[in-house]
């Protein structure tokens, strides 16, 4: 997807994609590469939120999109809607180099308790369980 993360605060979050290689046939920015975009800031806005006694699910996406895009970067920014014990929604919006919004998406995240009970490790970055 060529995702380039540009601000990462629980408050906002901002990435950026290349159009180029995320299109339909038409040419056209691919609306399923929009809700990637725009469910990965959001993501990671809730996982951010719900660190480091929670992670973050997401549940629910929804997203319009107003116009097409053939070149360039889109950029999506994640911001809250409302930030809970277990739950989390956010606004994405998503624009073109020009600044004109391309795709408007909200995603609400289950915030679950953390394995190994908040114990300030992300998932993924542990050390790896021995072979045997």
């Amino acid at each position: 997807m060529g995702i380039e993360y540009v601000e990462v605060r629980p408050e906002r979050v901002v990435a950026r994609m290349p159009v180029a290689g995320n299109t339909q046939p038409y040419g056209l920015l691919h609306g399923g590469a929009s809700c990637v975009l725009a469910e990965s800031v959001g993501s990671v806005a809730a996982m951010l939120h719900g660190y480091p006694d929670r992670i973050a699910v997401g549940v629910d996406i929804n997203a319009t999109h107003h116009r097409g895009v053939r070149e360039g970067h889109v950029t999506a920014v994640a911001t809250p809607l409302h930030r809970g014990r277990g739950a989390a929604s956010y606004e994405i919006t998503i624009t073109g180099d020009d600044g004109v919004r391309v795709c408007t998406a909200r995603l609400t995240c289950f915030l679950r308790p953390a394995p190994g009970g908040g114990d300030g490790v992300l998932p993924g970055t542990g050390p790896s369980p021995a072979a045997g």
